[in-house]
């Protein structure tokens, strides 16, 4: 079942899931059709690069296989990204490859334009220079930042949904991104999140020289903790 929202085609996933698990296969093309443009960007922005594709039809196929186990009521978008995300792992750590900034910035303008086409030329200009700078500090991120990050701004994906696709409780997810934004704050002094979320103006200066002074064994402690405390949290 489709219907027409904001000139987008919606599904209604519950109803084409069921569908599918009653011995209707071919339903499982909406599915397909609906989430294609997001996974593929999912899988670029992550460092799939020429692979994404591959990459994304693989994950298709195992969220395919994989119905039986999925969770009624759950939303299916950041669960077929939590498997783009792990194929896209799985893809790189084979192949050994290193991700391309230019590669990654290519393929979020090919698969979805972000600038509209009646955006004035040096406004345009402005926002790509912005984008590459954003993604070339992405890389000097943990892995775990970058991800939070790439989830929530680049894929504008809600707290709930990132929390789902990383497996992450929310509790998690708000203190790993407030990290990463403080730290994206520090590489890009003009960094400003659609959404809020990043670091509030006047906060105290001791903060930022504790965040100059971490060390990434430090870092990795606090997220460890960070799982620990927030175990409780899955709403």
């Amino acid at each position: 079942m489709r219907t027409r929202e904001g000139g987008r085609i919606v599904v209604d996933e519950a109803v084409v899931i069921a569908r599918v698990r009653a011995g209707e296969p071919e339903a499982y093309a909406e599915l397909v059709r609906a989430h294609t443009g997001i996974a593929i960007r999912a899988a670029k922005a992550l460092g799939a690069g020429a692979d994404a594709e591959d990459v994304v039809q693989q994950a298709f196929i195992k969220a395919y296989c994989s119905l039986g186990r999925f969770r009624d009521g759950a939303a299916f978008k950041p669960w077929l990204l939590s498997i783009v995300a792990n194929e896209t792992r799985n893809t790189v750590r084979t192949a050994v490859r290193q991700r391309t900034l230019a590669g990654r910035e290519a393929a979020l303008v090919e698969a979805e334009p972000l600038i509209p086409e009646s955006a004035d030329p040096a406004h345009a200009a402005l926002e790509i220079e912005r984008r590459v700078a954003l993604l070339a500090a992405l890389d000097q991120l943990s892995e775990d930042h970058r991800l939070v990050v790439t989830y929530r701004y680049l894929l504008e994906m809600d707290e709930p949904e990132t929390a789902q696709a990383l497996g992450w409780p929310r509790g998690t997810v708000k203190s790993r991104l407030n990290r990463a934004l403080r730290k994206l704050g520090r590489l890009l002094p003009d960094f400003e999140p659609r959404g809020g979320g990043g670091p509030r103006e006047g906060e105290p200066e001791r903060e930022e020289s504790r965040g100059r002074m971490e060390s990434g064994e430090g870092e990795r402690s606090r997220d460890r903790q960070e799982s620990r405390e927030g175990g409780d949290e899955h709403g």
